[in-house]
């Protein structure tokens, strides 16, 4: 091998590699998380508007006063829980 093609091997393996790094990020890109979209679609059942409704309800009192204890902890896991009721009913059936 002479000299010049030792340099161009690194350099075409390098190219072989971006363009597969590439390709990669293209179908990681293209993959949508069914965990996700079952959430989103969870969190807007009538059950769980019930809710998020409180919990925001909660943020809005709380955000209003300056010198307060209160925090939206119960809301926030109550809205957590029913959400995630919902998500393990469905989330099963789309994993292969």
């Amino acid at each position: 091998m002479t000299p010049t093609r030792r340099r161009k091997m690194p350099l075409l393996r390098r190219r072989r590699r971006e363009e597969e790094e590439e390709e990669e990020e293209e179908e990681e890109e293209d993959m949508v998380d069914p965990l996700e979209t079952i959430r989103t679609k969870c969190g807007e059942t009538e059950h769980c508007m019930h809710y998020k409704e409180l919990l925001e309800t909660c943020e809005s009192r709380v955000g209003s006063k300056s010198n307060t204890l209160e925090d939206c902890t119960e809301e926030l896991f109550d809205f957590l829980h029913a959400r995630d009721h919902c998500v393990a009913h469905k989330l099963f059936h789309k994993v292969k």
